[in-house]
């Protein structure tokens, strides 16, 4: 079965004031709010190999929200008609400080 590489690019980070309608909690045993994701900067890309693991510095929370989405890509399904052929937009499902990814699969 043929494989895909996938790239990864980080959409956007949603502040948590958008959440909580300004009124952000404090991280538990914190005097601190939450801020956005620090995990991810927008425009940042990864690859997923051909092999399919996980890229060198993305979030574990997000990879295992992603993955099934990037897995479809790799074996050359798609999400039509909802997006264009090869690509998916996904998300972290972190409800405090969630991120949106655009998957697109790379045709070599």
């Amino acid at each position: 079965m043929a494989r895909s590489k996938v790239k990864i690019t980080v959409l956007k980070r949603v502040d948590p004031s958008v959440i909580f309608d300004g009124d952000v909690p404090n991280m538990p045993g914190t005097d601190k709010p939450y801020t956005v994701c620090s995990a991810f900067e927008e425009g940042q890309e990864f690859v997923v190999g051909l092999d399919g693991n996980r890229p060198e510095g993305f979030c574990g929370w997000a990879w295992r929200d992603v993955y099934k989405d990037v897995s479809v890509l790799r074996f050359g399904g798609d999400f039509t008609p909802w997006v264009p052929e090869g690509t998916q937009i996904t998300c972290c499902t972190d409800g405090i400080r969630p991120v949106s990814f655009k998957l697109e699969r790379l045709e070599e």
